[in-house]
């Protein structure tokens, strides 16, 4: 008989979520989907605010990645401004969104993902968390601690608070860099790249044993989006939009923030609280695409830093069949450590700097325009802010497209796709449905960023019974 097989919680993410599995009368998988079960209305409940409240506002739309909201935000308070950030000030934003990025992904790769790649994809569910890499892994698990601690000390070294910091604004940041700040960073920097280095080395001998994960977790064609320089280079704080093709073949370069309605539209969907944004060009659901680090990497033309471009090299080899183009989501933990290796080396270029101790950081004025965009890279993803403001500066409008949400339809068919290779008939293995979740962890995903709606959601029942079986199934709209 046919079967809905509901793995709820998905585990190891950020927010809250749920697959289901179809499977037809045979044990074979008809559909999956994943559920995005939250609803947040901070675009809503902004208006009427002063729009020089929005970077503090949507900053605690998650206290995993706020500054990435500060970031986009003041962006988009800049637009409404008309002003140009001063150069140090525009330096001090990246230091501290590349902190963020530090952080970020030393949390996703080493607390998230490091338990299905050191104690493997079939280990018991008690000891495949991060306790149990502990155990078995001291040190990766001591460098993973100790790198993701370092990323958030460069937030707080800026900003005075790890968390929630509101340190970004519209025309700037809020107070300059510190000497001492400014070198104990600096000292750090040796550490953290040498236990990066010691990452990349270990994840590239670990891949041959997951020849099949990397075969269908999310391998497929795809558009990708990213921010870059006007010279190609991987941009995270400020940039144009360029969007390739499967083949990295340039449809749409150097998009303007403010043009970026031409080419994104949103479509909703009846099972998620999550939008599903779409490449206009080709439409819905045709033109779906990807952001993140396995994007931006593809996307872009080098990164700029020694190291990071030596990897980029080894990453461009792994998509050779697609002009360099990486189909293969599991391969976003790949760009997650090059990304790491670009902002440690990043920071130590923009701290030594002979100006970033300069304390004309901000540019003061009042509203010149009565709408304005922000974009940009959060570790996930694009990130994109658009506000519009009435005479007297009140927020009247804002609409937020999440890194998550761009990454949306790519990770339901990759649900599906995975699904379909590894569930095999009625008798389920626990390791076959923690690879159904691995394909959603391989995105990161921040649910508590994006779940959000156009329109109205309906409210769904599920009936179980005492088995567990789900029996029956109701809307309420």
């Amino acid at each position: 008989m046919s079967e809905t097989i509901t793995i709820d919680p998905v585990t190891r993410i950020e927010g809250h979520a749920k697959i289901t599995i179809q499977l037809d009368d045979q044990g074979a998988v008809e559909d999956a989907q994943f559920h995005v079960t939250q609803f947040r209305g901070f675009e809503k409940f902004t208006e009427g605010r002063r729009f020089e409240e929005m970077p503090s506002i949507t900053a605690r739309i998650c206290g995993i990645c706020p500054v990435s909201h500060l970031m986009a935000s003041s962006l988009a308070g800049d637009d409404l401004l008309a002003v140009e950030v001063p150069p140090t000030g525009m330096k001090l934003r990246r230091i501290f969104n590349l902190g963020q990025y530090v952080q970020s992904h030393a949390l996703s790769f080493f607390h998230l993902t490091s338990p299905d790649l050191l104690l493997g994809m079939d280990a018991e569910v008690a000891e495949r968390n991060i306790l149990g890499v502990a155990a078995k892994f001291p040190e990766q698990a001591r460098e993973g601690i100790w790198l993701r601690k370092f990323g958030q000390q460069i937030i707080e070294r800026l900003s005075g608070k790890r968390i929630h910091p509101m340190w970004t604004v519209p025309g700037g940041v809020s107070s300059p860099l510190l000497a001492k700040d400014r070198e104990e960073i600096l000292a750090d920097i040796p550490r953290a790249l040498d236990i990066t280095r010691k990452t990349v080395d270990l994840l590239k001998s670990l891949v041959d044993r997951f020849g099949a994960e990397i075969e269908s977790f999310g391998n497929f064609p795809s558009y990708f989006m990213a921010l870059v320089t006007p010279e190609g280079e991987i941009e995270h704080s400020r940039g144009k939009l360029r969007i390739v093709d499967e083949n990295r073949k340039i449809v749409a370069d150097q998009i303007p923030p403010q043009a970026y309605t031409e080419f994104i539209g949103e479509a909703v969907a009846p099972f998620s609280y999550l939008k599903m944004p779409y490449f206009k060009p080709v439409g819905y659901p045709e033109g779906f695409y990807r952001v993140g680090p396995l994007a931006r990497l593809n996307v872009c033309d080098r990164c700029g830093t020694p190291l990071a471009d030596a990897e980029l090299e080894h990453f461009r080899d792994l998509g050779r069949e697609h002009n360099g183009a990486v189909w293969e989501s599991f391969h976003f933990h790949y760009a997650r450590l090059i990304e790491i290796l670009y902002a440690l080396e990043m920071i130590e270029r923009l701290l030594q700097d002979p100006d970033i101790l300069s304390p004309h950081i901000r540019a003061v004025a009042a509203p010149n325009r009565r709408e304005g965009v922000g974009i940009s890279e959060a570790p996930r993803g694009t990130l994109i802010h658009h506000y519009r403001i009435d005479d007297d500066g009140l927020m009247t409008w804002a609409n937020l497209i999440v890194a998550t949400g761009h990454n949306n339809m790519a990770m339901n068919r990759g649900v599906l796709d995975v699904a379909r290779r590894f569930v095999k008939g009625h008798d389920i293995s626990e390791g076959a449905l923690n690879r159904v979740e691995a394909l959603i962890r391989c995105y990161d995903p921040c649910l508590s960023c994006s779940t959000h709606a156009l329109g109205q959601m309906p409210m769904l029942f599920e009936f179980h019974n005492p088995r567990g079986e789900v029996i029956a199934r109701r809307k309420r709209f």
